[in-house]
């Protein structure tokens, strides 16, 4: 476990970035892959209505400009859910904000 990793740090991710990463995973496949909406709820365990909340951005649409690591590793994630590779913990999350967007507020606060 890394130093910065603690009960305050994932509060923050779980408040701040889990619902904008979300929508983001959401947008790209619906809208990018053509996934359903119905199939993208299920493989997240979401309701349909929640996809559709995160598609017309009435939930986590915060996450602004995305570096180019950031998006990368999103593309990786939906990539991942289509496949059924596993799932993305708060972690993966965490991990990523920090290393990959030094720009973002949870960056400064927390390396």
């Amino acid at each position: 476990m890394e130093p910065s990793c603690d009960i305050m740090t994932c509060e923050v991710i779980a408040r701040q970035y889990i619902p904008s990463v979300r929508a983001e995973l959401v947008y790209r496949l619906v809208r990018e892959r053509g996934v359903p909406q119905s199939r993208v709820a299920e493989w997240m365990g979401l309701t349909r209505a929640a996809v559709s909340q995160y598609l017309n951005k009435k939930r986590g649409s915060g996450l602004g400009p995305l570096s180019g690591d950031f998006d990368a590793m999103l593309e990786v994630w939906a990539e991942g859910v289509i496949n059924g590779d596993g799932g993305i913990t708060i972690c993966d999350v965490c991990q990523c904000v920090r290393a990959c967007d030094s720009d973002l507020q949870f960056s400064r606060q927390f390396r």
